[in-house]
């Protein structure tokens, strides 16, 4: 044999080779496939490898629809699972919804994948709706787990709700997620007891307040649909224990009546005691104008002897008069002060 000969067989021989290799690398994945009714050539299978595609993922992604009765191109799972995307979870999500009547195609499906949403998930509580605790455990800042409200009235009201959603398919892309519900709930809730006349009226007809918030369009550009809404728990804040809450409120409103009364009561004492002292002080003041004005008596008299315009008589008659007066007012002040002493003593 040639040489040319020996190297044409050896390179016949190993093509030979590969493509046994290649038929027995493929030979489960495509036996599979054909016996399950999704068959797929090997040469798709070999592009696949290529591609650096599982062929074993999207063959058995293609045999699921099969079997579901669906109907789909391997190029499409191809294409969504370079992407980055979950095939064989869009599979199962295309399955269960049409298992549910949902319509559902595979580019919405793919785009609620890839948007990082759970779409199998999506496709269950479409079917059977879940239940979100407003305000959430895990996240809530206060203590007591629970939404504080106040009525109008004053009375502060601990609240609980749950919410029952389901998942809307159709704003799943785009639409906000479970904080923003219970974020609306919550808020909703607050406004609605905040309006109420009475925290009597909340605790009679709870269901008002979770009718109220229903009704406002809380789930608008949102993934989910709200079904219903709850209230669960519904307290007065500090009296979860009292036997008679009425009772208690009424014996608190009625005390911080009392302070306020007495506030004001103070108020108004400060106010006359010093409208006193400002009256004593104005008193003080006249004293002095009167002091003043006394004082200027002599100087007049002064100036009326030097002009001539008085004499000194009716200066010495001027202060017989005073004398005279000064002592009828000490002889008064006596009599006085003596009666005064003996009325204490009669006493």
């Amino acid at each position: 044999m040639s040489p040319f000969l020996a190297l044409l067989a050896v390179v016949l021989i190993l093509v030979v080779i590969v493509f046994v290799g290649i038929f027995f690398y493929f030979l489960g994945v495509y036996i599979r496939a054909l016996m399950s009714g999704a068959r797929v050539s090997l040469a798709s299978l070999v592009g696949m490898k290529l591609r650096r595609v599982p062929p074993a993922l999207i063959v058995d992604a293609r045999i699921q629809l099969t079997k579901a009765g669906l109907t789909l191109d391997t190029n499409a799972l191809e294409a969504h699972y370079l992407a980055g995307g979950d095939v064989i979870r869009v599979v199962q999500a295309l399955i269960a919804a049409d298992k549910a009547n949902i319509n559902l195609n595979f580019q919405r499906a793919a785009a609620i994948d890839l948007a990082g949403r759970d779409v199998l998930d999506a496709v269950r509580t479409s079917v059977n709706p879940k239940v979100i605790n407003c305000p959430d455990p895990a996240s809530t800042a206060s203590n007591t787990g629970m939404l504080d409200a106040v009525a109008k009235d004053g009375i502060r009201l601990l609240v609980k709700a749950r919410v029952t959603v389901r998942a809307n398919l159709e704003r799943l892309v785009g639409g906000a997620g479970e904080d923003t519900i219970i974020a609306r709930v919550g808020q909703g809730i607050v406004s609605a007891i905040g309006s109420a006349p009475s925290y009597k009226h909340v605790l009679e007809n709870p269901d008002h307040i979770s009718r109220k918030v229903l009704d406002s369009g809380l789930d608008a550009q949102t993934g989910f649909e709200i079904v219903s809404i709850d209230i669960a728990d519904i307290s007065v804040a500090g009296v979860s224990e009292a036997a008679n809450v009425g009772a208690l409120l009424e014996t608190e409103r009625a005390e911080a009546d009392k302070k306020m009364r007495q506030a004001e009561a103070e108020g108004r004492r400060a106010m006359a005691v010093a409208h006193e002292q400002e009256m004593s002080a104005r008193v003080q003041e006249m004293r002095a104008r009167v002091v003043e004005a006394e004082a200027e008596v002599p100087k007049a008299m002064a100036q009326a002897l030097r002009e001539g315009n008085l004499g000194v008589m009716d200066m010495y008659r001027l202060q017989n008069i005073q004398s005279d007066t000064q002592m009828r007012k000490n002889i008064g002040g006596i009599e006085n002060s003596e009666q005064n002493t003996e009325d204490k003593s009669d006493i």
